[in-house]
């Protein structure tokens, strides 16, 4: 694995000013849809300081502390996921939408919009819908290679839709399709490996395993490190940054005797993103389109376990495209447990393998997503005003 230092931020490329626009930004529920929508965000502030920036999401997921940490308004529109089977909360979920939908409305009045964008999630969803019908252009952000039911619905009322993955085509309209991967957080650069190695306290001579389970965690991976721990860093002599996910952090710390494992930093939520893919030599994780992107701007080996509770499987088909270019190896839930060990084994300790999944991961990234979006959705919005 090289050491270094690599910028791949959107400001990489020179700014362009441009008129100021008023672009809302409508994203939701996970990191997935919230950090994409964030840095295409940043593109157009890059490209038009000027700009006008709001974004629409709900007040008990992650985008309502995320997104003002990076700078940008928020506004919240009450609705949720409708649920397949019966429940308590699908009762309510018509008075949800009838309310959201009134909100929606309130909000676009309000902010007069030129472009709303949906990146997914629940809160897309009404905003999207009252856009089109007060015939503000939309512009759909999808990051996985099966749609989410949000973007689909609103597919047909869009103006532009930027993928990620081919395999979306299959799934929304191909006149409307522009493949410019996922955007990435621009403040994600790679460092100095010694540095970052010794802001955890690890050695430079051990390798380092890096597991994220997404923003929530994922339980299925903290049980086949839990069950190897000892294995992996007694046997192996592995060091690993272990993010748990806050709901199981608690649960963790009282089965997992931490002081015990000396090159084992266990925590609920990695803050310093950055530090951490610098230090690891493999990664471990799910397959979601915005650690896939991450994965692939850094060159960064990995392991993929798709979850399989997902819409479309899409986590599969994301990690497979990974796989057949050599970036990754997958491993199926079910059989996580009994090969995790072997295969990180294999991996993590041969050099040149780790070399050659790096620039198999690197050739597949899309630096300049954020900033290529950024540019058409000025394009966008300039030629509707010229008609």
């Amino acid at each position: 694995m090289t050491t270094a230092t690599m910028n791949i931020s959107s400001t990489d490329t020179p700014a362009v000013a441009g008129e100021p626009i008023r672009v809302l930004l409508a994203a939701g529920g996970t990191g997935g849809h919230v950090y994409p929508a964030i840095a295409i965000a940043d593109a157009i502030k890059d490209r038009s300081p000027g700009s006008e920036i709001l974004f629409v999401g709900t007040r008990d997921r992650m985008e309502w502390q995320t997104v003002p940490k990076s700078g940008y308004e928020i506004k919240s529109v009450w609705i949720s996921g409708f649920h397949r089977r019966l429940t308590p909360q699908n009762l309510l979920f018509p008075v949800k939408l009838l309310t959201s939908i009134i909100q929606s409305y309130s909000i676009l009045n309000f902010f007069k919009p030129d472009v709303v964008i949906s990146c997914g999630g629940f809160a897309a969803g009404p905003i999207g819908w009252v856009a089109a019908k007060k015939g503000i252009p939309i512009v759909i952000q999808e990051q996985n290679s099966y749609p989410g039911v949000t973007n689909k619905l609103l597919a047909k009322h869009a103006s532009l839709i930027f993928t990620a993955f081919e395999d979306a085509a299959d799934y929304l309209p191909k006149e409307k399709i522009s493949l410019t991967g996922n955007p990435v957080r621009k403040q994600l650069t790679k460092s100095d490996r010694s540095v970052s190695l010794e802001q955890f306290g690890f050695k430079k001579k051990r390798p380092v395993l890096l597991v994220l389970g997404g923003s929530g965690g994922a339980l299925a991976l903290n049980n086949a490190i839990k069950e190897h721990i000892e294995e992996l860093h007694d046997s192996l002599g592995i060091q690993i940054i272990w993010q748990c996910g806050k709901k199981y952090y608690d649960g963790l710390k009282q089965t997992v005797d931490i002081e015990e494992f000396s090159g084992l930093r266990l925590v609920p939520y990695i803050e310093n993103m950055p530090a951490a893919y610098s230090a690891a030599d493999l990664v471990l994780t799910r397959a979601g389109a915005s650690t896939c992107s991450e994965l692939m701007l850094l060159g960064q080996p990995a392991i993929l376990v798709p979850s399989p509770n997902v819409a479309g499987d899409h986590q599969s088909k994301n990690a497979q495209s990974m796989v057949d270019a050599g970036a990754a190896v997958r491993l199926n839930e079910k059989k996580l447990v009994g090969k995790l060990p072997d295969t990180v084994k294999q991996i993590i300790f041969d050099h040149e393998k780790l070399n050659k999944m790096s620039k198999a991961m690197s050739g597949l990234a899309k630096p300049d997503a954020a900033s290529t979006i950024a540019k058409e959705i000025f394009t966008l919005v300039t030629n509707r005003d010229n008609e």
